[in-house]
């Protein structure tokens, strides 16, 4: 038998299902969000021909096709399973947050996070009652928004909505900067950037240090709710991580 001269030792992997919209589009940002031991599996809705509306919204928030999507990640054992959306998971305000979780679980999840459910954590976590908000979308699901984190009492001071109907993943980290210098942030606990297509990863760190205030992205709390389900320390320092003690998993 011949004995190999490298001494190799591979990570133990922990997988984490993904459920995505049909037009999902920064695979890549969520995988800067997660340590080198943890492999993302991901799927995605069926495609609607539909503009960024609370119509599609409702139809991305429907249970059983999340339901299903579930299934679809579930055979290589990822140990959590997270719904990668915001609107889809606001738009039905608590309860249907709560019932895609169900539902989630009900497909065979061993557990099961939402961006907008992970939003609410990472709130309650930091102490934030009082959030400021940038979203790409029309009036009418940025309202929506704002309904959701007023039934957990997190009041919004300020808020901006970039009317966008369509192609969000091509929003450029200026046009987010752009966003924030609008609003006016002197009261808030936080800035949430919404929308898991919106590209946020390089602008987390120097946001906080310029404004002094935790930033959250949609991104960044759904795969930090995913990994405290695994068991998974983040790779990444940001004001999220520091009040945190991620649990062991056995």
């Amino acid at each position: 038998m011949s004995v190999s001269p490298f001494e190799i030792t591979l990570p133990v992997q922990t997988g984490v299902g993904v459920v995505a919209p049909f037009d999902f589009a920064l695979d890549r940002e969520l995988w800067r969000w997660v340590p080198d031991q943890v492999c993302l599996h991901t799927t995605r809705l069926p495609y609607l021909p539909e503009p960024v509306t609370v119509q599609l919204a409702e139809a991305l928030s429907d249970p059983h096709g999340v339901r299903r999507a579930t299934r679809d990640v579930l055979v290589p054992e990822p140990v959590v399973v997270a719904y990668a959306c915001t609107s889809g998971s606001f738009i039905g305000g608590a309860a249907g947050e709560a019932a895609l979780v169900a539902g989630m679980l009900d497909a065979g999840a061993p557990a099961a996070v939402t961006t907008s459910g992970a939003l609410i954590r990472a709130c309650t976590r930091l102490g934030v009652r009082r959030l400021a908000v940038i979203t790409p979308y029309v009036d009418d699901v940025t309202d929506r928004l704002l309904a959701f984190l007023a039934e957990f009492g997190i009041s919004t001071t300020a808020s901006m909505g970039l009317g966008m109907l369509g192609d969000i993943w091509k929003m450029s980290y200026s046009a987010v900067l752009g966003a924030v210098e609008t609003l006016d942030l002197t009261s808030a606990d936080a800035l949430f950037v919404s929308c898991t297509n919106v590209p946020t990863y390089d602008l987390v760190a120097p946001l906080e240090r310029r404004l002094g205030i935790p930033v959250l992205t949609a991104n960044q709390v759904t795969m930090w709710a995913a990994l405290e389900h695994a068991g998974a320390a983040l790779s990444h320092s940001s004001a999220l991580t520091a009040p945190v003690a991620v649990p062991e998993v056995a």
